[in-house]
């Protein structure tokens, strides 16, 4: 009955594209505009945070290295630019949660090897106060989504975000980090000792908040902590002429 029910669905309201109203043959595609439009990372960029470089001459970016993260790897699909803004800005601000599947497939691709290697995956949470306003965790939608489609461990609750954060956007590096500092505890009864866990986030911009929630992990025991986003933002300071 699933099957036919999904047909009549689709019949009735037809899947749209991720990134726009375009009608697509399946849930979870993009149209061909938006498919081309879109800005998938590929290498190079930093081994250790994933963001985009515009040569593969340096292993590492200049913030890693100054700055060493908790996490050890970090892994986006998309840079977050305006295609990937019109998939993940509804998602996050307008319910619209019918793009998770599509976006939790996008993130397989570049996440497959942490997502096999881990032993837990966690969703970075968001404060009491902004969960009740928004209704969802959008990282939790996907981190559930993840885990339905690699069949790996899942804890929606491992963590707690104990500090109502600022909203981070326009912050520099070292503003972010003073921010989330503090911000984020191991619920009570969550074990992680010995676990390689994979957070995992909707966007990472400085790496500030994945830093902060893997220092927690970390010292309560965690072997490894890595970083499965949906998208990344550039760091302008990498960024040539040319490159989006």
């Amino acid at each position: 009955m699933k099957p036919l029910f999904r047909w009549v669905l689709d019949t009735l309201l037809p899947p749209s594209c991720l990134a726009c109203d375009t009608p697509v043959e399946k849930e979870g595609q993009f149209c061909l505009n938006c498919f081309k439009a879109a800005n998938f990372i590929t290498a190079p960029f930093c081994r250790i945070c994933g963001v985009p470089m515009p040569y593969a001459a340096e292993p590492e970016c200049e913030s890693c290295a100054e700055h060493p993260p908790a996490f050890t790897q970090a892994r986006a699909a998309l840079r977050y630019d305006e295609t990937a803004k019109r998939m993940i800005l509804p998602l996050k601000y307008a319910d619209h949660t019918e793009a998770v599947k599509g976006l939790a497939a996008l993130m397989r691709r570049p996440g497959e090897e942490l997502l096999q290697a881990a032993n837990l995956l966690v969703p970075v949470p968001l404060h009491r106060a902004r969960l009740r306003a928004r209704r969802f965790n959008q990282a939790a939608l996907l981190a559930i989504a993840l885990a339905q489609l690699t069949g790996r461990p899942l804890c929606v609750d491992a963590l707690q975000r104990t500090k109502p954060t600022l909203p981070l956007e326009g912050f520099g590096a070292s503003r972010r980090r003073e921010e989330v500092k503090d911000a984020f505890v191991l619920s009570p009864d969550t074990e992680v000792a010995g676990k390689r866990v994979l957070l995992i986030d909707d966007v990472m911009t400085s790496g500030a908040t994945a830093n902060a929630c893997a220092s927690v992990l970390l010292a309560n025991g965690a072997r490894r902590v890595d970083v499965l986003t949906a998208a990344r933002v550039a760091d302008p300071r990498l960024e040539q002429p040319g490159l989006a």
